[in-house]
């Protein structure tokens, strides 16, 4: 049952001496809040980065062509070659783990103002892909739509603009959909405006890119059967790592290459990229855990320590409640449920001061413009509902523990020694 007249005493024990408790109490004060400020920022952090890669196909590769270190067949070492659209279907039909296979094409990043509308111009990257791409680095389409399979079948002279693209030759809130621009001497239909959602960079970001349709972008630049680069996924549920040594020799079979060479086929597993950087905030979330628990540890030992003291200075007390009949689990609880209180009013002070400072922080983070081609780096340093409610079984027990040492010294007086003190 509730006991008012012992909670009353426990809050006066607590009260007798207001700048002792208060300043035991800021040990764990300090700790909680030190761990949901770490926490938050951490998981900021981790909020800013994986907004910066979403909407990437995170089971993906890039392959593309060096210069070859070891003579093989009859080549020199040094040779020059280049990945050919037929290399798709080989690899398609040799590796069934595969599920995208999509070629690139680059050309015209560096040529001074390469794309023109009228009176306004610039330099942006020129980009040859074909519909696939876009389940590999999913824009969100603005205007219009993406390339298509027609486009590529037909080689349609048609571009698509990234958002920085149109904002430099359009008014803003001006329909882009069925005008011309020019790219490098030719003139192409626009048939979309697209806003890139990653921060990944494939030979620039796909806002400061003009998307050309891959078949037409080998006829325009006279590149023939060429590919650039090559992007790969796998199918659900196999990790791309599986593919990666498979695709690689099959590209030096076909275009003989010696099994041996280590450069001449180049390739970045972004799927290890994404294990690395799971991994690396998961190492981080344990630091953080370590460190605000080891400094809460610190403020609990704080509390035990006075805990210890005040024992000292209730000898006579306990001896009286000892002779008048308390049994040991009287005194033993009332203890620790000294303990307990004080450092779950500190401990629940330090919780909610450190959420509101993020919420502060989360919402001046918010109340700045949104920049698409900037995006923040630190976003929602919020705590989970899983830590709080960790941290409140872990100030409970720490609360338990702090008071258990100097019970079970209050158990140890004898009530004639403890009426005979002085």
């Amino acid at each position: 049952m509730f006991d008012l007249d012992r909670w009353q005493e426990i809050w006066d024990t607590i009260t007798r001496n207001k700048m002792r408790s208060t300043l035991t109490a800021f040990g764990v004060f300090w700790g909680i809040f030190m761990l949901v400020v770490m926490y938050g920022s951490g998981n900021g952090m981790q909020n800013g980065i994986m907004n910066g890669i979403k909407g990437f196909a995170t089971n993906s590769i890039f392959y593309w062509a060096n210069n070859t270190t070891e003579p093989y067949k009859g080549f020199r070492k040094g040779r020059s070659w280049n990945m050919k659209t037929n290399d798709i279907e080989i690899i398609k039909s040799k590796v069934p783990e595969v599920e995208l296979v999509s070629p690139m094409l680059f050309g015209g990043s560096r040529t001074p103002k390469n794309t023109i509308r009228g009176d306004k111009s610039g330099s942006y990257n020129i980009k040859g892909l074909n519909p696939d791409y876009a389940k590999i680095d999913k824009p969100e389409i603005l205007y219009g739509r993406f390339i298509n399979d027609i486009d590529i079948i037909q080689k349609r002279k048609v571009v698509v603009l990234g958002e920085k693209v149109y904002e430099d030759l359009y008014r803003i809130g001006e329909n882009p959909i069925g005008t011309t621009v020019k790219v490098n001497g030719i003139y192409y239909t626009v048939i979309g405006v697209v806003r890139a959602l990653t921060q990944i960079n494939i030979n620039g970001r796909m806002n400061q890119s003009v998307v050309l349709p891959f078949t037409t972008m080998q006829l325009a630049y006279n590149y023939g059967d060429q590919v650039h680069l090559l992007a790969v996924t796998s199918k659900p549920n196999i990790e791309i790592s599986v593919v990666e040594e498979k695709i690689k020799d099959i590209l030096k079979k076909e275009h003989s290459i010696a099994p041996t060479d280590p450069d001449a086929v180049s390739g970045i597993n972004l799927e290890r990229q994404f294990k690395m950087f799971a991994n690396l905030f998961l190492g981080i979330k344990v630091l953080i855990i370590i460190v605000g628990f080891g400094t809460l540890f610190a403020g609990v030992v704080g509390v035990s320590n006075i805990m210890m003291v005040t024992i000292r200075e209730r000898t006579q007390e306990i001896g009286i409640r000892r002779a008048l009949g308390a049994t040991p689990l009287n005194i033993l609880s009332q203890i620790m449920l000294e303990s307990t209180v004080l450092t779950l009013i500190a401990g629940i002070g330090g919780l909610s001061f450190g959420v509101f400072v993020m919420n502060i922080v989360d919402t001046l983070i918010s109340a700045q413009p949104a920049d698409p081609n900037d995006p923040a780096f630190f976003v929602n340093p919020q705590v989970s509902l899983d830590l709080a409610i960790v941290a409140m079984v872990v100030l409970v027990g720490a609360g338990l523990l702090a008071g258990l040492v100097p019970a079970r010294k209050a158990l140890q007086i004898k009530a004639i020694d403890a009426l005979r003190d002085e």
